[in-house]
C-alpha cells in the first residue's frame, strides 16, 4: 500500500472528516498503516476497526486489495490493474485488482517511452500509475505484468456437455473449458479472446472466462482480426486525437516556398489510398555539369500538423507505423490527415518538404538542398500506367505528359542507375504475393507481384532521398534516427560455405562479405538448377534492417549512412527525421525538441517493435487468407519447392499461389530421418536418400484450416539419391531385427529404394524425429 503522509497529527483517535481526510491524502491505507498513523493502541485501534467497518457500510470507503482501504471513488496512486474495456474508439480502460465496487475504472493512457514493450491489451494485468484528471481518472503504464501469457485467442465449440475455445495459435496448446453461462448468446464458430483461471487441475483442458468476442470464424474479414488481436495491434482513434486532426488546416505560404509550378507526380500502387511521396526530373542546365540531372522528390509534411507533445504525436509514436492487410489498413494517422491533408492529391495545394538532388552523367551525386514548400501534383498515375506509357502504350492521363515528365523521370533513372551499379547494393529477388479482394470482402485471387522498371524507378530516387536526409543532419551534428542493416556475423557466413560446398559452388569463408562478392554469387547460378535456393539460402544469410539511433551503416543497399524519409504517413521514424531536418535547417519551429533527441535510442528501439509486430501480423493475416482460399481444393495436387527442411518436417512453397505448408517427417517413409542442417537435408538413416532445400516437387493438399493458417502437404515425389561421399549409416539398436536395406521384418513387402512406404504396416515406427 502507500505510504501514508510523514506529517504525524496529534496521538488520539481521528473523528471521520480527519480519516477520511487522511485517506485522500494517502491514496490508500491498511488498518495497521492508520493506527501507527495516528498513535493508536488497545481499545482506540477497537474504536478505529469499528469506525471502518461503519464507514463501508455507508459506502464511505472502499476495498483496495486484501486489507486496505480509501475513500469510496478514489484509486492509490500506484497499482495492479486488469484491462477489462476497451471502447468504440479503442481506448482501454483499467480497474484495480482486488477492489470493492465502488473502485472507478480508469483510462489506459499509452506509455510513450519505448520502455514497456508491445501495447497492452484485454485482459492483461499492468502496474500503473493512478492520476485523477480533468474528465476522470487515468492510468499510466509502468510495466506489463502476466497478464499476456495468460489469455489466449480462439474459437468457440459447443456441445451438450461443454463449451470449448481451441486456440487459433497453432503453436499453442492451450484449449480452455469455460462455463455455459459465460458462452450465452455465443455461437459456435465465435471468435473470442479469454483468459486461463488460474487453479489446482493438472490434467485436461484448463478453465477459462471470455473476456471479449471479436468476430466469427466464417466471416470475410476474420483473418485480419485475428492478426490485430493476436499482436496487439493498436486500432482506431481516440476522440481527442480524431479531434485535433479535424482541426488541422493547410498551411500557408508563410515561410514556405512556392513550389506549385514544378510538375510534379504522384506514381504509387491502383489501390493506393494516400499518397506521400511525388517526383520530377529535368536536365541540368549548368555548364559545368554536362549530361547531368536534377531530380526533385517532395514528401508530405507531416510534421506540419503532428507536433511534438500532442495527442496526434502520441498515438503515432504507439501505433510506430501503419500496418497493411488485403482487406484493410490500420493506419499511424487518422483518415482526415493520411487520407486528407498529408495525401498529395492532383491538383490541391499541399504542405511538403521536398528535397532538389543534383545529378552528374555517371549517376553520381553532387549536390542537394532541403525545401520546405507548397505544391500542388500535376497527376496522380498507378506504376502500371506509368509503365505502358513508357512501353509505348500511353492514355489521356500519361499521353499529355510523355515529353515534358516521364520521358525526363526515366532518363534521370537511367543516368542514377550508372551510379546505383557501381555500389552494387544486393540483387536478391523476392517472389512477393498479392492478393485480390472481391468488392463483399472475399479472395478474389493470389498473384505474384510483378517488378516493373517505374518500381525500380521510384525505389531508387526514395533511396537517394533518404541518403540525402541523413547526410544533411549529419553535416548539421543533429541527432537522428538511422536505418541501418549490420554485414552477416561470421558463423552466417559459415553456415553458407558449408551449404555452398554441397552444392560444388566454393566459398572462402575468411573472406570478408561484400554485396559485390553476394551478387557475384547470385550471378553465377541465375541460370542453374540451384538459382532458387541459393537465392533462399543468401537471403536468410543476411541480418534484419532495424532503427538505430547509432550508425552502422546499411550493408544490403552498400550505403555508409541512411535515413528513412520518405514515408511520414505510415511510419514514425520518418516523421523523426522530419522533425530533425526542421530543426537542422531553421525551417519552422515544429522541428526535433531536446527531449526527442534525448528518447532517440528508446524511440528506435520502440519503432523496432512496432514494425516487428505489424509485420508479423501481416504475415499472419496472409497465412490466414490463404488457407482460406485453399480450403476448397483439399485433395488436389501442386507443385512447389522446399523452401524449409526442419527436424520435424519440409516446408513446401506452392508456385500458384506462394502458399508455405508442411509436409511432416512421420509422412515421409518407414525409417528414421536425421536433418543434416549443413547440407541443409534430411537424410533416410538406413536408406542415406535425402530431402534437399531448393527441390522442386509434387505434394497433395491433406489439410487447410484458415483459422490458424496451417497448410498440411503430403509428398508424392520421390527423394533424391544417397550422397556418395556420406559415411554409411550408424544403425545402432534401431538396426536390430531388421533384414539388409533396414527396412522391416514383418507387415508386408519392402517398398523399393526411393518409393513410398506401403501403407498397413505394424511394428513400423515412420519417420521418428530425433
Amino acid at each position: 500500500m502507500t505510504k501514508p503522509p510523514s506529517k504525524r497529527p496529534p496521538a488520539g483517535l481521528p473523528d471521520r472528516e480527519t480519516l477520511l481526510a487522511f485517506l485522500r491524502e494517502a491514496g490508500a491505507a491498511e488498518k495497521t498503516d492508520i493506527a501507527r498513523h495516528f498513535g493508536l493502541k488497545g481499545g482506540d485501534r477497537r474504536a478505529l476497526r469499528e469506525m471502518i467497518r461503519e464507514l463501508e457500510a455507508e459506502g464511505a470507503l472502499g476495498k483496495r486489495g486484501r486489507k486496505g482501504f480509501s475513500e469510496a471513488g478514489a484509486l492509490p496512486p500506484v497499482g495492479v490493474a486488469d484491462v477489462v474495456e476497451r471502447d468504440i474508439d479503442g481506448e482501454m480502460y483499467v480497474r484495480l485488482v482486488e477492489a470493492s465496487a465502488d473502485a472507478p475504472r480508469a483510462l489506459l493512457v499509452p506509455d510513450n517511452s519505448g520502455k514497456t514493450g508491445p501495447a497492452p491489451g484485454m485482459g492483461d494485468r499492468l502496474l500503473v500509475k493512478f492520476v485523477r484528471g480533468a474528465d476522470g481518472w487515468e492510468a499510466r503504464l509502468v510495466k506489463k505484468l502476466d497478464g499476456e501469457r495468460n489469455r489466449v485467442l480462439g474459437v468457440i465449440r459447443k456441445s451438450n456437455r461443454e463449451v470449448r475455445v481451441e486456440p487459433v495459435d497453432r503453436r499453442s496448446k492451450d484449449v480452455l473449458l469455460v462455463p455455459h453461462a459465460q458462452a450465452e448468446g455465443l455461437k459456435d464458430g465465435d471468435l473470442v479472446l479469454a483468459a486461463i483461471e488460474k487453479g489446482d487441475q493438472r490434467y485436461g483442458p484448463k478453465r477459462g472466462k471470455i473476456l471479449e468476442t471479436i468476430g466469427h470464424e466464417g466471416d470475410a474479414r476474420a483473418a485480419s482480426l485475428i492478426a490485430i488481436h493476436a499482436h496487439g495491434v493498436p486500432t482506431g482513434f481516440s476522440e481527442a486525437v480524431e479531434q485535433e486532426a479535424e482541426h488541422q488546416e493547410l498551411p500557408s505560404l508563410k515561410g514556405r516556398e512556392d513550389l506549385r509550378d514544378i510538375p510534379l507526380i504522384t506514381i504509387d500502387p491502383q489501390d493506393a489510398r494516400d499518397h506521400d511521396d511525388a517526383v520530377y526530373a529535368q536536365r541540368d542546365e549548368d555548364p559545368k555539369n554536362p549530361g547531368g540531372w536534377i531530380v526533385w522528390v517532395a514528401i508530405a509534411d507531416v510534421a506540419a500538423y503532428v507536433r511534438p507533445g500532442t495527442a496526434l504525436d502520441r498515438e503515432a509514436r504507439d501505433k510506430g507505423n501503419s500496418t497493411y492487410f488485403p482487406d484493410r489498413v490500420e493506419p499511424m494517422l487518422p483518415e482526415r490527415l493520411s487520407n486528407g491533408l498529408c495525401s498529395l492529391k492532383e491538383g490541391e495545394n499541399r504542405a511538403t518538404m521536398a528535397v532538389r538532388m543534383v545529378f552528374d552523367k555517371d549517376g553520381r551525386k553532387t549536390g542537394h538542398k532541403f525545401v520546405r514548400g507548397l505544391m500542388r501534383s500535376h497527376a496522380k498515375l498507378s506504376y502500371e500506367q506509368a509503365q505502358a506509357a513508357i512501353d509505348g502504350n500511353p492514355d489521356d492521363t500519361t499521353g499529355p505528359i510523355m515529353e515534358a515528365i516521364l520521358y525526363p523521370l526515366w532518363n534521370a533513372y537511367h543516368c542514377m542507375l550508372k551510379g546505383r551499379l557501381k555500389r552494387s547494393p544486393l540483387q536478391i529477388e523476392s517472389a512477393e504475393r498479392r492478393i485480390r479482394m472481391t468488392p463483399d470482402g472475399h479472395i478474389g485471387s493470389i498473384e505474384k507481384r510483378v517488378s516493373l522498371e517505374a518500381h525500380r524507378l521510384i525505389e531508387e530516387m526514395m533511396i537517394q532521398a533518404n541518403v540525402c536526409a541523413a547526410e544533411t543532419l549529419e553535416q548539421k551534428k543533429t541527432p537522428l534516427l538511422y536505418r541501418v542493416h549490420d554485414a552477416p556475423s561470421q558463423e552466417k557466413l559459415f553456415n553458407l560455405g558449408d551449404f555452398l560446398q554441397t552444392i560444388g559452388k566454393p566459398w572462402n569463408k575468411g573472406e570478408p562479405a561484400t554485396t559485390k562478392r553476394f551478387n557475384k554469387l547470385l550471378d553465377e547460378t541465375r541460370e542453374g538448377e540451384h538459382a532458387e535456393v541459393v537465392n533462399e539460402v543468401i537471403l536468410r544469410t543476411q541480418m534484419q534492417a532495424i532503427y538505430s539511433a547509432e550508425n552502422v551503416g546499411h550493408f544490403g543497399l552498400n550505403l555508409d549512412r541512411y535515413a528513412h524519409f520518405t514515408s511520414p504517413i505510415r511510419r514514425y521514424s520518418d516523421l523523426i527525421v522530419h522533425r530533425g531536418l526542421i530543426r537542422a535547417l531553421g525551417l519552422g519551429k515544429d522541428g526535433l525538441t531536446d527531449r526527442e533527441i534525448a528518447e532517440l535510442p528508446s524511440i528506435a528501439e520502440h519503432v523496432v517493435l512496432t514494425e516487428r509486430r505489424s509485420m508479423a501480423a501481416e504475415r499472419d493475416a496472409m497465412d490466414r487468407y490463404i488457407a482460406a482460399f485453399l480450403e476448397d481444393r483439399v485433395g488436389a495436387t501442386f507443385t512447389g519447392r522446399i523452401t524449409g527442411v526442419t527436424r520435424f518436417g519440409l516446408f513446401v512453397r506452392l508456385d500458384e499461389t506462394g502458399a508455405d505448408g508442411l509436409v511432416p517427417v512421420s509422412s515421409l517413409g518407414n525409417e528414421y530421418f536425421t536433418h543434416d542442417d549443413r547440407s541443409h537435408a534430411l537424410v533416410g538413416e538406413r536408406s542415406g536418400l535425402r530431402w534437399t532445400l531448393g527441390r522442386t516437387v509434387e505434394v497433395r493438399l491433406r489439410e487447410a484450416t484458415p483459422v490458424t493458417g496451417g497448410l498440411l502437404f503430403e509428398m508424392l515425389s520421390e527423394p533424391g539419391p544417397r550422397d556418395p561421399n556420406a559415411p554409411s549409416a550408424r544403425l545402432g539398436m534401431r538396426a536390430r531385427g531388421d533384414k539388409a536395406g533396414g527396412y522391416p521384418k514383418r507387415g508386408g513387402p519392402r517398398p523399393r529404394d526411393g518409393g513410398k512406404p506401403s501403407g498397413g504396416l505394424k511394428g513400423v515406427r515412420k519417420g521418428k524425429r530425433r
